[in-house]
């Protein structure tokens, strides 16, 4: 045990300071602001992360500890294990002051211009398709199966596939429940409420095969490259690799640099550019191609670009437990064991598979590893978003392909937006 650390400590040492934070919750002594939310959410997020590591199968084949620590993390709220008051903090934590938002800004900075231009470009290009081939692979499959339960393949698209499909609860689910309303001039609640039902479902299935495709990219490497790119050949790219030496204030440059695109993805998706073509333009998919841009014009300095990777790899490798354990305290287990019936279950799960067959079969196509396509351009179509996008790819140990994810959850779900408004509008 001499050589073991827990979030880079010794056991005793970790162990006496997770049972100080959790004394002061389980007493109320703990602060209800920000401080006490990563205190409590460090500590849950550590001990179901470290537990999950090491049981056999579910650390090579379901995702590990982090799958663990959402799931876990979700299990204490439904038995009452945490102080109703510190799930508020977390939540608030989480949604209100919206630490995920922050989290992702500095991934898709990081993760963008840690890649080599040419790479960059190339990946890019190909990724609209590998992300409508998930989409018709989950309505290939699904409109199969959904024969077995008397469902017309277009009402499978309409209530299974769509709402799966759609990028998430707010940028997918809402406004397809909009848009059915306006079709059909019924309530959008009567579309909603089973949209984000199947969708809850779908998006466990999402996490859960992320973990099972990173189980089988070990055993079959061939599948999948180093969890950075999405492209094979990869190596082919003449790379010249550059010798910096980084000052603690070059992170502060690169911080700035990072909430400085997630601004000007802001000021276009909010005032100077809203939607094109009707379609609403995410600040998330702004943001990326703008940071895109600059990557491939080479206008950032190589060293703000090395310290804006660095930074993102210090959030993906310790902040990752606030967020699973965040996503975790907002699942609702009661909620999702109501709404699980057989058909639901088997239809959402057949709709995930063919999203991961869709979209590596159209990567590899393109010219990605399979198994890296599945998980971004298929399972990160598949779950609830922004929240999901991180849980599936800390379970597949892809962090470093957030910017793919949010293409998929952003672009992609616009692309379904459009997709929802035709069949619609001829079936509806």
């Amino acid at each position: 045990m001499k050589n073991v650390k827990f979030l880079g400590l010794p056991p005793a040492l970790i162990a006496g300071l997770i049972a100080i934070c959790l004394a002061a919750m389980y007493t109320g002594a703990l602060s209800e602001d920000l401080a006490g939310a990563f205190a409590i959410m460090l500590s849950i997020g550590v001990i179901f992360n470290e537990i999950g590591k090491r049981i056999p199968i579910w650390n090579t084949y379901i995702g590990g500890g982090l799958v663990l620590a959402f799931l876990g993390s979700s299990a204490l709220v439904y038995f009452k294990a945490i102080p109703e008051k510190y799930v508020t903090l977390m939540n608030w934590a989480t949604e209100d002051v919206n630490f995920l938002t922050f989290f992702i800004v500095i991934l898709i900075t990081g993760s963008i211009l840690g890649l080599e231009r040419k790479l960059l470009l190339r990946s890019m290009a190909g990724y609209i398709p590998a992300i409508l081939g998930g989409v018709a692979g989950a309505g290939l499959i699904g409109a199969i199966f959904g024969l077995m339960f008397g469902i017309s393949p277009a009402d499978v698209m309409i209530k299974y596939v769509l709402p799966i499909m759609g990028g998430g609860n707010g940028a997918g689910a809402v406004p397809l429940s909009q848009i059915y309303e306006k079709t059909t001039g019924e309530p959008a609640a009567t579309y909603y409420s089973f949209a984000i039902t199947i969708l809850t479902i779908a998006n466990i299935f999402a996490i859960i095969t992320a973990g099972i495709l990173n189980g089988i990219g070990k055993k079959q490497p061939q599948l999948t490259g180093d969890g950075k790119t999405l492209m094979r050949k990869s190596d082919e790219i003449e790379v010249q690799k550059e010798d910096v030496k980084l000052s603690m204030i070059d992170y502060g440059g690169a911080l700035l640099l990072a909430l400085s695109f997630y601004a000007l993805g802001r000021l276009f998706s909010e005032v100077l550019l809203p939607s094109v073509f009707g379609v609403q333009i995410h600040t998330f998919a702004y943001m990326i191609i703008f940071v895109v841009i600059a990557n491939a014009t080479g206008i950032i300095p190589t060293y703000v670009r090395k310290a804006a990777t660095v930074l993102q790899s210090f959030f993906t490798k310790n902040m990752i437990l606030i967020i699973m354990v965040g996503v975790g305290i907002d699942t609702d287990l009661g909620e999702l064991a109501a709404a699980i019936t057989f058909s639901n279950v088997v239809m959402a799960f057949v709709i995930v598979v063919g999203a991961i067959l869709g979209s590596a079969v159209v990567g590899y196509l393109v010219g990605f590893y399979p198994i890296d396509s599945a998980v971004t351009a298929g399972l990160c179509m598949a779950n609830r978003g922004g929240s999901g996008d991180l849980a599936v790819l800390g379970a597949a140990e892809r962090m470093d392909l957030i910017s793919y994810a949010q293409l998929s959850s952003r672009l992609g779900g616009g692309l379904v937006l459009v997709i929802a408004s035709i069949i619609f509008g001829m079936f509806l």
